[in-house]
């Protein structure tokens, strides 16, 4: 069965001056699921998502959004698509209810629901309790539930969420996660960028972004049995000893450092990694344990942006 893609895109690409913050980005996005962009700080994810939701113009290449060419057909997506953005943008002086019933008609919803969806939506995303409470007031997390109630206030088939859990708690971060595969549930489409492994981890597929070019893409059980290295578990006392041992080895690529661990990834060039770790520490006269344990995406990730 062929798959419907909510976004297509071909050699997508943004200049600012000499900068080339996104270079000829190709992604299929499939409907109907949370897509992930991975990357640091800088690598082109914010400025993807701005292209692909109209707000600027690609300096070349082209994309296609729910079937609308962006940006020249931006304008009849605006009632089907939400948008949340990495800080907080609604009105911090007005309350919960008066922040969503001025989303009501920014999205012109039907005069005759336009009570009912924002009392659901209260529900929806627990702020019933806090309806007459100053945005600004608010935590973090909760500031968090009133933007994705904002956000999807007009039922989108598509949400582009921008880094929207990096000022939150932990627990919060999970409740925010369990509403998004409930709206994916129910047919919507989620673009989210993110710089969390724990999250990338939760994608149904992933795009790792570096320096403007995508890098890798996949489901992250494929990016992890395709990372393109051996990785290897080191345990000892001298973590930091070890590791100058471990990261000055030619078939080495990288080696960071998890408490008394390190994760060693490993050219796989080298026929049988776990001894030849073995034979280096010994041959400089440390011990620890030594195993070979499957990938995980910051060893992808690691493996994916090295110059």
């Amino acid at each position: 069965m062929e798959r419907e893609f909510a976004i297509t895109t071909h050699g997508l690409t943004r200049r600012f001056g000499t900068l080339t913050a996104v270079d000829h980005v190709d992604i299929n996005i499939p409907k109907a699921c949370v897509f992930g962009f991975l990357g640091p700080n800088g690598c082109g994810k914010s400025t993807t998502i701005r292209m692909l939701c109209g707000l600027l113009e690609p300096t070349e290449g082209s994309a296609e959004v729910l079937g609308a060419k962006v940006p020249d057909e931006s304008e009849s997506l605006r009632t089907h698509i939400g948008y949340m953005t990495q800080s907080f943008s609604l009105y911090r002086d007005l309350t919960v209810e008066e922040n969503l019933r001025f989303f009501d008609k920014i999205y012109s919803l039907p005069t005759h629901t336009r009570k009912q969806r924002v009392t659901s939506q209260m529900e929806r995303y627990h702020l019933a309790d806090r309806a007459d409470q100053l945005a600004g007031t608010m935590s973090g997390g909760q500031r968090q539930r009133l933007a994705l109630a904002a956000a999807t206030l007009h039922e989108p088939q598509l949400l582009f969420l921008d880094e929207p859990t990096s000022a939150v708690d932990p627990e919060s971060r999970r409740e925010f996660w369990e509403f998004l595969f409930e709206m994916v549930d129910n047919g919507t489409t989620i673009l989210v960028s993110t710089h969390f492994m724990d999250e990338a981890e939760r994608c149904h597929e992933l795009a790792i972004l570096d320096n403007g070019k995508l890098v890798a893409a996949g489901n992250p059980e494929t990016l992890k049995a395709q990372v393109g290295a051996t990785v290897i578990e080191v345990e000892g006392e001298d973590s930091r000893g070890l590791r100058r041992t471990l990261i000055a080895l030619d078939e080495v690529f990288s080696c960071a450092q998890l408490g008394r661990r390190l994760h060693v990834l490993v050219s796989p060039d080298v026929a049988d990694a776990e001894a030849m770790v073995r034979r280096s520490l010994a041959d400089t006269g440390q011990s620890a344990k030594v195993k070979q344990v499957p990938a995980n995406l910051e060893d992808v990730f690691v493996m994916a942006t090295l110059d």
